[in-house]
């Protein structure tokens, strides 16, 4: 039963100094016994800031150091970073690190939506990833991926009973209720757990953002597959500690017939 930690945290401007958050996250969620880390999307880097200058392959500094984070605390770290693409634009990914593994996840939805348009900036991703760890298939999703179920069931289509979703969430009327909403139902859709990470409140933790871009809401949350919310974190700075149980997915997918029964 792995114990994963969601690592909810401001990042800022340099990669450098989050690298340090990455860290210090990493070493209290191992001490805590988790072994696998979950950060926010743009952990590398936050949004609001050009990001093609702070782009990095996944073999380059920022990857290599976090690796050797992982490494040395024996856990799997997930985080989000930009990644090189064409044409002046950079990708979204997801760097997945340790226990084995050295991958990304290039964000396929992008954010072209409440007035923001990711895509000027950043180039889409085209194919879903799983892995295994401590004998769990784990999917990854990014942030408004959560608004199509269509991948998540092809995650669990592809094995996945744990579905790592780090975020930064743009915030507005309504857009936390969504959020909730929007965790629970990819959660019963697939019949996965899902673990969603998102950036700290920067309202509420005190940190200058620019006020256009996506930059955190928090309340990070865990569901299983019957949409049950196991803990959730507030608006602050919180990293957050759950058992979660791969039998669970199977109960789910049984009970609900949420992919059995497709028609379409």
């Amino acid at each position: 039963m792995p114990r994963i930690a969601l690592c909810q945290l401001n990042s800022g401007d340099e990669a450098e100094e989050n690298l340090k958050l990455v860290r210090s996250g990493a070493e209290a969620a191992a001490a805590g016994g988790a072994r696998i880390v979950v950060f926010p999307e743009a952990a590398m880097a936050r949004f609001g800031r050009p990001l093609a200058p702070a782009a990095q392959p996944l073999d380059g500094p920022w990857a290599t150091a976090v690796a050797e984070i992982a490494r040395e605390l024996d856990v799997l770290v997930i985080a989000g970073m930009f990644t090189p693409a064409d044409n002046g634009r950079v990708y979204n990914t997801l760097l997945v690190t340790g226990l084995g593994q050295h991958l990304g996840y290039d964000k396929i939805h992008l954010y072209d939506a409440f007035g923001f348009a990711e895509s000027d900036t950043v180039a889409p991703g085209s194919s879903p990833v799983t892995f295994e760890a401590d004998g769990t298939v784990f999917g990854v999703a990014t942030c408004y991926d959560l608004r199509f179920p269509e991948l998540f069931r092809r995650l669990a289509d592809d094995g996945a009973d744990v579905v790592a979703v780090p975020a930064s969430w743009g915030a507005g009327e309504g857009k936390r209720e969504q959020w909730e909403v929007l965790v629970r139902a990819r959660a019963l859709d697939s019949g996965c757990w899902i673990a969603a990470c998102g950036q700290a409140d920067p309202a509420v933790t005190g940190v200058e953002v620019n006020p256009k871009a996506p930059t955190g809401i928090g309340y990070s949350l865990v569901a299983d597959g019957f949409g049950r919310v196991s803990a959730q974190a507030g608006a602050g700075v919180e990293t957050l500690l759950v058992d979660v149980d791969p039998g669970t997915a199977a109960k789910a997918r049984t009970a609900t017939g949420a992919l059995a029964n497709r028609r379409l």
